[in-house]
């Protein structure tokens, strides 16, 4: 699939170059007149569909809200199951549990709790998590997302079958902390809190090539970093960071069938351009073309390959390689880990766009579908952790 500014017209009844949404409906004020494809990188971390600037942007646009999410038909037994309420300390520990799964902005976490803590909203009903925040957040920029809400993140945990889950919103960002790159200090301490027998990353990325579509998942046990900004020259443990890593984890895929089939309920608020039902594909860890690229710098994917993404991984995002960096660490006692990432937006079209205006289409597809393929990818962690 690949997108141009006719095709978000058809799918969200707009031209975001000649007729551009009100700057009532951004959460940023640097994304309404943006001066480089950066100033989209906050809007899209703090986009929020079910807050004020999202009321909007559902008014302007053809988009939908999570008002329409359908339930999910669960089987009997491995339906999700919140808990009803926690009894802990924002300031405490994170509980155990045998899964910790992480996600990231404002509308990855509303999709991921709609399907995994049914009832329970990331932004209006989980814990805010303080733990440590005074020391960690010293080493973070002032502005950052964490900073700004006090708290390193915010979770809830549920039940899948006979298996306990810790699910967390990060307010920690490898691409908004700083310098420093506190968000290491954040995967070691809640890694080492929960002790899970399997870690995921989920939420969105950015789809390199034209074989995906919005709301196809990437379920894959290798991650790249693709530095050529921020961290460019970053050392860590007196080294540059690491091109590539890798997890003892194998995806599982005895509920992936089950978890397409659960795609449905929703698909009907994905693009009418998609050609067919979301897909699960599946990368194992010695894939050098395939998988998850963590780049340091806002990119994504055009016809003229001008961020040099092509053969580089099939979505591409901004963090989950910190995971298999804290990971390289731990060595033996780091926990198998999973990066399940869906397509929140296509290969854009470069035409005649400038880049800034390729940027403007991709962070709107973003705005309109982002939550909507982020129910996939959180359907096929329900799939991991019920095959655990």
């Amino acid at each position: 699939m690949r997108a141009d500014r006719k095709w978000v017209e058809r799918n969200l009844g707009f031209d975001p170059i000649g007729n551009p949404p009100p700057p009532a409906t951004f959460a940023r004020a640097e994304a309404v007149s943006p001066k480089k494809p950066e100033d989209f990188q906050r809007e899209i971390i703090d986009f929020d569909s079910e807050g004020t600037e999202g009321r909007e942007f559902l008014a302007f646009s053809t988009a939908t809200g999570l008002s329409r999410f359908t339930d999910i038909p669960w089987p009997t037994a491995l339906a999700p199951k919140p808990a009803a309420k926690l009894t802990r300390k924002g300031s405490s520990a994170l509980p155990r549990a045998d899964v910790l799964v992480v996600t990231w902005t404002v509308d990855e976490g509303h999709a991921l709790s709609r399907v995994l803590t049914p009832g329970k909203d990331s932004r209006n009903d989980y814990l805010s998590y303080t733990h440590n925040y005074a020391a960690i957040s010293a080493k973070m920029r002032n502005g950052c997302p964490a900073k700004e809400a006090k708290r390193l993140g915010a979770y809830w945990t549920t039940k899948i079958g006979g298996k306990s889950a810790v699910v967390f919103k990060s307010d920690s960002h490898m691409s908004q902390d700083g310098p420093q790159l506190p968000n290491i200090d954040v995967w070691r301490q809640i890694i080492d809190e929960v002790r899970p027998k399997l870690v995921i990353t989920t939420g969105t990325a950015g789809g390199i090539g034209t074989a995906v579509e919005v709301g196809d998942v990437i379920v894959s046990a290798n991650v790249s970093f693709d530095c050529k900004s921020k961290f460019k020259n970053f050392k860590y443990d007196g080294a540059l960071i690491a091109a590539q890593h890798y997890s003892s984890a194998k995806a599982d895929t005895k509920y992936f069938t089950k978890a397409k089939s659960l795609f449905a309920a929703n698909a009907g608020q994905l693009p009418k351009d998609n050609t067919r039902a979301p897909k699960i594909f599946t990368v194992g860890p010695r894939s050098f073309t395939r998988g998850i690229l963590t780049t340091d710098f806002f990119g994504f994917d055009t016809s003229s390959n001008y961020y040099g993404l092509k053969n580089m991984g099939d979505v591409s995002e901004m963090g989950d390689a910190v995971l298999g960096l804290v990971a390289r660490e731990m060595g033996d006692r780091a926990p198998p880990w999973l990066c399940i990432r869906n397509v929140s937006d296509p290969q854009i079209a470069s035409g005649t766009l400038s880049i800034r205006d390729q940027a403007k289409v991709a962070a709107q597809i973003y705005k309109g579908f982002g939550r909507w393929s982020s129910v996939c990818s959180a359907i096929a962690c329900w799939a991991s952790i019920a095959a655990l």
